[in-house]
């Protein structure tokens, strides 16, 4: 029996609460707020935690890259988080500190970049899949996010080969990410386990940080029936 299955809606990169606004009426379940200084589309550029704050929405996510537990746990309290995405290199002993003091009401999802080496990617999946705590009632992850690697970490726009995720079963609920567009979506039909959320972020701007609503709007309403 095939079972349809609507993805919820991440849009990653906001910097205008104009837009963000805008989503919340269109209902995307995830709101992303990069906290990466070195991204087109860091957050503080453009607004404050306070503003962050004031958002009433249940999906905020925080993005980071190698920051500090202390500073995670500082930015999460003052924005209202109700997620924090780590994209960096966070190590499992990273996560289990991060996940013993963040209040046990924010998930964490972590982000596992994807390189163009097949073989490479799938040792690095068995790894993580395989890990002793993944199957653990203690896992400290909630959700996983798939995404293009890069330098950047992130928002290259760029599809990594998704059939490579055909050949595990994925332990935890995902985020597929990277180059999601209209004109690739209907490859999810072929995913045997179906993401959780589509990630969606580069190929629905007009610049860095600055949404083509529309475009999302269309997005949305085809329903990301998978």
């Amino acid at each position: 029996m095939n079972h349809q299955h609507t993805s919820k809606l991440k849009v990653c990169g906001l910097t205008k609460l104009n837009q963000i606004q805008e989503l919340i009426s269109m209902k995307v379940d995830f709101l992303g707020f990069i906290f990466y200084e070195k991204s087109p589309r860091y957050v503080l550029n453009h607004l404050t935690l306070d503003d962050i704050s004031k958002i009433d929405h249940p999906g905020k996510t925080g993005v980071f890259v190698n920051t500090s537990i202390e500073k995670i746990l500082e930015i999460a309290e003052k924005a209202q988080l109700n997620f924090i995405q780590l994209h960096g290199d966070e190590d499992y002993d990273f996560i289990v500190e991060l996940r013993n003091v963040l209040k046990p009401e924010i998930k964490i999802i972590k982000a596992i970049r994807i390189g163009s080496d097949n073989s490479e990617n799938r040792d690095k999946l068995e790894q993580i899949f395989h890990h002793p705590t993944t199957t653990d009632h203690s896992q400290p992850i909630s959700y996983y996010l798939f995404d293009t690697d890069s330098k950047a970490f992130g928002g290259t726009g760029q599809q990594f080969d998704w059939n490579l995720l055909n050949t595990f079963e994925i332990p935890i609920p995902y985020f597929l990410s990277g180059g999601i567009s209209e004109e690739n979506v209907e490859n999810i039909k072929d995913l045997q386990q179906k993401p959780f959320a589509l990630d969606i972020n580069s190929k629905f701007e007009t610049e860095p940080g600055n949404k083509d609503l529309s475009k999302i709007k269309k997005f949305k309403s085809s329903n990301i029936t998978v």
